[in-house]
């Protein structure tokens, strides 16, 4: 070929046909422009990216949760048995105390988020209550640190610290957990649902929602890592003592209170409402007195009554309602994820343990949800994106599903346990063959706790979620401490049925616990799948006022991702990879 040939073909490939001339103006029409009713059926939503101080929040709730859960692993054995059993404990109160124990500790830290959800939305702001919980937090953990000392204590000031303790912990988890999540939540801009042209040409929806969904899991997947602090706290507990174990999660939240200074100046505070949490109550009684009609609480059609809200703050309480409606079964649910930090423990120490702490199998569950939900982020949800919606009802009553056949394994493995010697259905406790465990090996008990992820995924992230989207703007903290407050109500049926949390009735305590979850699953479906057809009209209420709309332009949302240090949510599993 001649060199004049190749100029000419040259020249040739450097012009474009008709087709993508066409092609490449409609694509530049198409960036940033709302998308029609049509177009958000059939195109394919998509997320933003997560701004770079949402790390910096989540960060706090990994130091926050470290602490947490590497305290609590312990704590049954601490409660249950004495000094000189195997395994080894502090205060004594056999198994059925120690569950009971153990439930009001669950049900305590969350009864107090309704306190630290008013006190933020309503006085301090979320950045403000964090703070100043977390400083109470870790005086709880100095006192239970102290108590703990052999050499300085006796199992009557031990158990007297750890009431103490439990109580400041309590309190303190409370106050940080209901703001935490709103907090990293509100660091995402708000903006209407736009198309955005791929380098393939592809027009796809960047969805708020869709991003809200990822940061959710993305904050989950933070518990989670901190949650693996009960590998070294067993570790230690079994080791050294009890004392080592709560050293290491006291010096591990100072890296919280660190982490809050130093981007004090960075999160984004949405102003505190006008004692907002009051209006909301106002104007749900106006409601119910009104034969549930929130109508009559609209300044619109009674402008005589001089209401101090708007319209459209009377959608949101409206959305509100909806949203709190579908926590009702929650309860139910939380009584099967509380069996891991009491029951799951007490069914491995009856099991040949092989040289492991009975409790280091809870971190079964934190590596599955690891594992899972950079799964489910970059490939299971959008590729059943591609051909349904995937909403939120239908996650939850999946999450049911998971944790009833959850149960249903514990039951049968209980089954198997009492079926095998030496001591059959009282392990540890026959004539000659205390403290030797059924010839069942402990890794057989695995399968539960993943099941109990996978439910968690669906029915405790989206939760979240849902608690977020559906709370009036000024009143998200509050919101979400009722959706974790069906935690505290799930903790108050462990504790009615710790009476039961004994040899040799166990197979029936699991059996019960998964049938009430699956009744509560389908009651759940019936009652509330129709939530699934209003849920984008709900959602739109976010981008719209009484007498505007609020948008944000590609614009700024670019200016807004330059400035902030954006982070791609569909990396974000890779990133964490590296803080393993």
């Amino acid at each position: 070929m001649s060199k004049s040939d190749d100029n000419e073909k040259t020249a040739a490939d450097q012009v474009s046909s008709p087709e993508e001339d066409i092609l490449s103006i409609s694509n530049e029409k198409d960036e940033g422009r709302e998308p029609t009713d049509l177009e958000l059926k059939t195109l394919r939503h998509v997320s933003e990216t997560i701004p770079l101080r949402c790390w910096l929040v989540a960060i706090v709730e990994l130091s926050e949760r470290f602490s947490y859960y590497g305290l609590s692993a312990p704590f049954q054995n601490y409660m249950q048995h004495t000094p000189t059993d195997s395994p080894r404990g502090m205060l004594g109160l056999n198994q059925k105390g120690a569950t009971a124990v153990s439930y009001f500790f669950q049900f305590w830290c969350y009864v107090t988020p309704i306190f630290g959800g008013w006190l933020a939305d309503t006085y301090w702001g979320k950045f403000k209550s964090i703070f100043v919980f977390c400083c109470i937090y870790v005086v709880g953990i100095l006192v239970l640190l102290i108590t703990s000392i052999p050499s300085i204590t006796s199992q009557k000031v031990a158990l007297g610290g750890f009431i103490v303790a439990i109580i400041i912990i309590g309190l303190a988890t409370g106050g940080v957990k209901s703001n935490v999540s709103p907090l990293i939540a509100d660091q995402i801009p708000k903006h209407k649902p736009y198309i955005k042209v791929t380098k393939s040409g592809e027009r796809v929806i960047v969805d708020p929602n869709i991003t809200i969904q990822n940061v959710f899991m993305f904050f989950y997947l933070m518990i989670n890592v901190g949650s693996l602090s009960v590998i070294a706290t067993t570790q230690l507990e079994h080791n050294i003592d009890f004392w080592a174990a709560y050293l290491l999660p006291f010096c591990f939240f100072l890296i919280a209170i660190v982490c809050l200074i130093l981007g004090r100046n960075y999160y984004i505070k949405t102003p505190v409402g006008d004692k907002i949490v009051n209006k909301t109550f106002r104007c749900a009684y106006i409601g119910m007195k009104n034969h549930f009609n929130l109508d009559a609480a609209k300044p619109s059609i009674n402008p005589e009554m001089n209401y101090p809200w708007t319209d459209h703050f009377v959608e949101e309480v409206r959305r509100a309602i909806y949203g709190c409606k579908v926590f009702v079964f929650y309860p139910v649910y939380w009584l099967v994820y509380g069996q891991m930090v009491n029951n799951f423990i007490s069914q491995a120490g009856q099991m040949e343990l092989h040289g492991i702490p009975n409790d280091i199998l809870q971190a079964i569950n934190s590596l599955a949800i690891i594992i899972f939900i950079p799964i489910f982020e970059r490939f299971l949800y959008p590729f059943i994106r591609r051909f349904t919606p995937f909403k939120s009802i239908t996650k939850i009553f999946l999450g049911f599903m998971f944790a009833a056949a959850a149960m249903i394994y514990a039951a049968v493995l209980q089954h198997y346990i009492y079926k095998t010697g030496p001591c059959y259905n009282f392990p540890k406790a026959c004539p000659g063959y205390e403290n030797v465990p059924n010839r069942v090996h402990v890794a057989i008990q695995a399968p539960q706790y993943v099941l109990v992820s996978l439910s968690e995924i669906f029915a405790s992230i989206t939760g979240l979620e849902y608690a977020y989207n559906k709370a009036p703007a000024s009143m998200k903290s509050f919101i979400t401490s009722l959706f974790l407050v069906t935690n505290a109500f799930g903790s108050a049926l462990g504790i009615g049925l710790s009476s039961v949390s004994e040899d040799p009735k166990m197979v029936w305590t699991y059996t019960g616990i998964g049938i009430s979850c699956f009744i509560a699953g389908i009651l759940f479906w019936v009652l509330f799948h129709h939530y699934n057809d209003i849920e984008e009209e709900h959602n739109k209420l976010d981008y719209t006022n009484d007498d505007e709309t609020t948008t944000t332009t590609t614009d700024e949302i670019s200016a807004t991702n330059n400035t902030n240090g954006l982070v791609p949510v569909s990396s974000f599993a890779h990133s964490t990879k590296s803080l393993l």
